[in-house]
């Protein structure tokens, strides 16, 4: 698979119908590239919305397949005719009880069909949807609540009913309380019911009352520091994202594999990655399926069910897999077999690419014929793992360790790094499909423009840029200025243009030495590496940078395993342990190589515990809340320094 791939990719970079699309502009200032351009390949609506895709879809190819629901163990296939029917009894529903043009309707719930029902059925009645991470806390939700103004909120299960029920009770006396419905006690079935005396006529007026800029969506940042803010997005911003997403992509894709192209959507749909990419599908006609779990033990049945031609995840995903199979290896006695495997892979996997990119010789015949032994014995065995038939993925959310990326593309699973904001309506930046660069998140999606600001921070301009916060001008006004979104994070542009992200502006730690350090660079390497799970890099104001370190369980129960430890061993016991303290030290050292010695972590200490939604220190897009981290451990980080 991966020969015929690569070899497909040079062909048709070869023949240029395909490579020579997209020409980006490269602006130099002093020698330095400061900004980079690329045109649309889709051009701007000038009328519609996104509403209308199930409709344009059900009359121009009823009989194709929008979505394979699951249904007990299989997934059944839906036609675009039948999407578009369910969208409009559902969409009947919503003005049967009273949304009026431009309500708003919160949806709560993991990543399922019935989500997808509900956005186009707001869409198609004229509203706007909420989403709600199905993690939220009556209190956050009270809030979006409250903020938005929302008329009605659909749940997904009793929990979730018990949470929203909490939140609208805590809602001021003088605003009005959401109407609720719960997906598993027939939500869609009780609005269907509630709609049949409306005519489809009233939703295909609805439908053409709305133009590109009618708000789509607010969606609310998760939020590290603060409450989060309502992100307003129109229909032009989610068309301009999931036009040009699919134009740039999908003729590659199909090109090159031969395949119709299809994915298995896991990512949160209140995430505007997720839901982007639903909407690029459905109007790509692509085909989709749902999986309500990113837990690689939940998600590896659905992917070898379903069995995708792409995947769209996070860096965390492709480390679990890749850590996986290391555990896997090391379970059978095979431990030093898939260190050499990957060692082969991370070679193999840059000359390959080198050869191709014109940069170098490719592999050695030594190094060929590592490959394919390891293919059998290993990269076969992660391509199964996700599903068989895949080629691609897509990665986004924090930068994905380049020696990961390269791992996969030796296994014949090409990774393209984007980069993008909920203001940005998900993806700014992409890597070109017959272009990778590992170890940057690519260039300008088509139709956005990508600068490096005086002081590092990237600024972003394009059809995908939101219009405002909502209710909240003065934070609009601080990131707004004209025609650039100023994003808060710091990067540079190579000589092609390709983004690599460096930090976050607010993270910047300064020693006592006036020496600057961005810690994202340093986390993500170590987040690479077992048995790490989450950690933060500190040293505001101190002699050195120290890191807390917390152990990923699955990966700790594995080291323990092998080394024939009880599970139950007390954290203090593991906390001074040799071995273990060994392996943390290699992961810090691998960190350190991406550093100058100055910005190197000196010291570590392993904290007790995981950073997770519950208690405070992830948001829902598992992002750190490092002020919380910081005071949550702050006896730690005083042990770190030795105070």
């Amino acid at each position: 698979m991966y020969a015929r791939v690569l070899q497909d990719m040079r062909r048709a970079k070869k023949r240029g119908d395909l490579s020579t699309r997209v020409r980006p502009e490269v602006i130099r200032e002093n020698g330095v590239v400061r900004e980079v351009r690329v045109p649309p390949l889709v051009a701007p609506p000038t009328s519609g919305s996104i509403a209308d895709i199930p409709f344009t879809n059900a009359a121009e190819a009823p009989g194709s397949v929008a979505v394979r629901r699951k249904v007990g163990d299989r997934y059944v296939p839906v036609t675009a005719v039948a999407f578009a029917r369910e969208v409009t009894d559902v969409a009947k529903g919503l003005i049967a009880a009273g949304l009026v043009p431009g309500g708003r309707v919160a949806v709560m719930a993991r990543t399922c069909y019935e989500w997808a029902v509900l956005d186009f059925a707001i869409w198609a009645a004229g509203g706007q949807t909420v989403p709600i991470y199905a993690t939220s806390s009556a209190e956050q939700i009270e809030w979006i609540l409250r903020d938005s103004g929302t008329a009605f909120i659909v749940v997904e299960n009793a929990d979730h009913a018990a949470t929203a029920d909490t939140a609208i009770s805590a809602l001021p006396a003088e605003l009005p309380r959401p109407r609720l419905w719960q997906i598993d006690d027939g939500a869609l079935a009780q609005l269907t019911a509630l709609g049949r005396d409306v005519a489809d006529a009233e939703v295909t007026e609805r439908r053409a009352a709305m133009d590109p800029g009618t708000i789509a969506t607010l969606v609310y940042t998760s939020g590290t520091t603060g409450r989060p803010k309502g992100c307003v997005l129109t229909h032009a911003n989610l068309h301009a994202e999931s036009a040009n997403v699919v134009e740039l992509l999908k003729p590659v894709f199909e090109e090159v594999t031969k395949q119709t192209a299809s994915t298995l959507l896991f990512l949160p749909l209140a995430h505007i990655l997720g839901r982007t990419i639903q909407i690029a599908c459905l109007a790509g006609r692509i085909e989709i399926g749902h999986c309500p779990s990113i837990k690689p033990d939940e998600l590896r049945p659905e992917l070898a069910a379903f069995k995708p031609t792409f995947l769209v995840g996070v860096p965390s995903l492709f480390e679990k897999i890749h850590d996986t199979g290391r555990a896997t290896a090391e379970k059978i006695g095979r431990g030093s077999s898939f260190e050499r495997a990957d060692r082969i892979a991370v070679k193999y996997g840059e000359a390959a690419l080198n050869k191709y990119l014109g940069k170098g010789p490719g592999p050695s015949l030594g190094l060929a014929a590592a490959r394919l032994l390891y293919d059998l014995l290993v990269y076969r065995r992660i391509r199964a793992a996700l599903g068989g038939r895949m080629s691609y993925a897509i990665s986004g959310g924090s930068p994905l360790d380049t020696r990961l990326n390269l791992f996969f593309f030796a296994c014949g699973i090409i990774i393209y790094e984007g980069y993008g904001l909920t203001e940005t309506t998900a993806a700014a930046t992409l890597i070109p499909p017959l272009t990778p660069r590992p170890g940057t998140v690519g260039q300008p999606l088509p139709g956005m423009a990508i600068r490096i600001g005086d002081d590092g921070e990237v600024l972003i301009k394009g059809g995908t840029v939101f219009t405002s916060y909502w209710n909240n001008p003065a934070a609009t006004a601080g990131t707004l200025d004209g025609e650039w979104f100023a994003t808060g994070d710091l990067g540079t542009l190579d000589d092609d243009g390709y983004l690599k992200i460096t930090g976050r502006k607010k993270d910047i730690i300064i020693t006592n030495g006036g020496k600057n350090v961005s810690p994202a660079v340093l986390e993500d390497r170590l987040r690479s590496r077992p048995p790490i799970g989450q950690c933060v890099v500190v040293g505001d104001q101190r002699a050195y940078i120290g890191a807390l370190i917390t152990l990923e369980q699955d990966a700790l129960e594995h080291w323990l395993a092998v080394r024939k430890r009880p599970r139950d061993t007390p954290f203090e016991e593991l906390k001074h342990d040799k071995d273990l303290l060994a392996d943390v030290q290699r992961a810090v050292d691998y960190a350190n190589e991406a550093v100058s010695r100055a910005e190197s972590i000196r010291k570590f200490i392993l904290v007790e515990g995981e950073f997770t939604e519950e208690n405070g220190l992830l948001t829902p897009s598992l992002k750190v809340k490092r002020k919380a981290v910081t005071e949550a451990y702050a006896k730690d980080i005083e042990e770190l320094y030795g105070s």
